[in-house]
C-alpha cells in the first residue's frame, strides 16, 4: 500500500491536503461563528440593563417608540411618491404618443406617468403584442 502513494502523482496529493484545510478552516468557521453567536447573546440580553430598563417588554416598547412605532425608521427626507391620477385625457394623450411613434420612457417622461402605466394603457388599448 505504501507504494502506491509514491505511484501517486504530485497533485493529486495536494488535492488531498487542500481538502484537509478545507475541513480544519470549516471546522474553525463553525466555532467562530458559534463564539459570536454566544457574545451576541450576552450583549442583547444585557441591553435593557444597560439603558435603565428592568423589563424587557418596557425597553422594547421604548425601542418601537424611538423608531416611530413601525420597526426601522425611514431615511430622513425621502417621502413615498404619490400615485399618479391617470384620467381619460392623459390615457389619450399617451395613445397619440404611441401612435406619433415615441417609446415608452419619452411617452411616460412627457405624460408624467411610470412605464409600467404607460405599458398597461398600451395593453389595454391593445397596441402590445402578446407572448408566445
Amino acid at each position: 500500500m505504501a507504494a502506491a502513494w509514491r505511484d501517486c502523482p504530485t497533485s493529486f496529493l495536494m488535492l488531498t491536503n487542500k481538502i484537509k484545510r478545507l475541513a480544519a478552516t470549516r471546522l474553525k468557521v463553525a466555532r467562530l461563528e458559534k463564539a459570536i453567536a454566544a457574545e451576541r447573546g450576552r450583549e442583547l440580553a444585557e441591553l435593557p440593563a444597560r439603558y435603565g430598563f428592568t423589563e424587557v417588554g418596557e425597553f422594547l416598547a421604548a425601542v418601537r417608540a424611538a423608531a416611530g412605532g413601525r420597526g426601522a425608521a425611514k431615511p430622513r427626507g425621502q417621502k413615498r411618491r404619490k400615485r399618479a391620477v391617470i384620467t381619460e385625457a392623459k390615457r389619450a394623450r399617451v395613445l397619440r404618443l404611441v401612435k406619433a411613434g415615441k417609446t415608452g420612457n419619452q411617452i411616460a417622461v412627457a405624460a408624467g406617468i411610470s412605464l409600467p402605466s404607460v405599458n398597461a394603457i398600451k395593453k389595454k388599448a391593445g397596441l402590445t403584442k402578446a407572448r408566445k
